[in-house]
């Protein structure tokens, strides 16, 4: 691990989540986007056109992660992605370990036209657990299960599986209290969204390119916001 970044309210450390984050303390929120189990070796004749399942398996996206790193004693909240062949063990742990939790959807507008012997990929999931003084926030609108935006291309921030800002951004409108931490940083997306919320961050990635590559967005991030208050 280097010394951490501190952009403002943001401070990121290049290295491992596993060894970091119980370091860090308590958050009210965890944000993770961590590994999912898929098969990426597919894609038949339309694997030419997917570049980014050769970059999940070259980065070692498609083994999954190791659940301790949801953890009730670090975080009041919990949001995390799966694949749906994750589901079974997720919810299972967040049941057992979290007061309540409910299961969302962002819906792709765009999504990669096969089915690789499955169905198409037009949604993914993420969960949203919490105990008592964490529940969900925002206004009705907000509270709603599934919701439908655009995908985010490859050649964007060269990471496989970034999230769109609105779909961050509608997750930080989620979760209660104002320090967010991100275990699985990747290029920043939920720093950004965190610095435009007026939330502190705390991200954590271990491959340096994507390290870089988020702490030039959440600079950037930080100096729009902070240019837009002081006006």
């Amino acid at each position: 691990m280097t010394a951490p970044v501190v952009i403002g309210p943001a401070t990121l450390y290049c290295g491992d989540a596993y060894a970091i984050r119980p370091t860090l303390g308590f958050f009210d929120a965890d944000v993770m986007d961590p590994p999912y189990v898929i098969n990426a070796s597919g894609g038949g004749s339309f694997r030419k056109h997917r570049p980014y399942l050769d970059l999940i398996m070259e980065e070692g996206l498609d083994r999954g992660f190791d659940h301790s790193i949801i953890n009730p004693a670090l975080c009041g909240a919990v949001v995390v992605f799966c694949h749906n062949d994750q589901i079974p063990e997720v919810s299972a742990d967040l049941k057992r370990l979290f007061r309540r939790f409910v299961l969302c959807c962002w819906q792709k507008t765009t999504p990669m036209p096969v089915a690789n012997k499955h169905y198409v990929p037009e949604i993914e999931i993420y969960f949203h657990a919490w105990n008592r003084g964490y529940h969900p926030q925002g206004e009705l609108a907000d509270l709603k299960r599934i919701f439908t935006c655009r995908s985010r291309a490859l050649k964007d921030f060269g990471h496989p599986t970034v999230k769109p800002d609105d779909v961050m951004d509608k997750i930080l409108r989620n979760v209660a209290g104002t320090n967010i931490c991100d275990p699985f940083m990747g290029t920043g997306s939920t720093g950004v969204a965190a610095i435009r919320a007026g939330r502190r961050f705390t991200g954590i990635e271990h491959n340096p390119t994507h390290f870089e590559t988020a702490v030039n967005r959440i600079t950037a991030a930080w100096e729009a916001s902070h240019k837009a208050s002081a006006n």
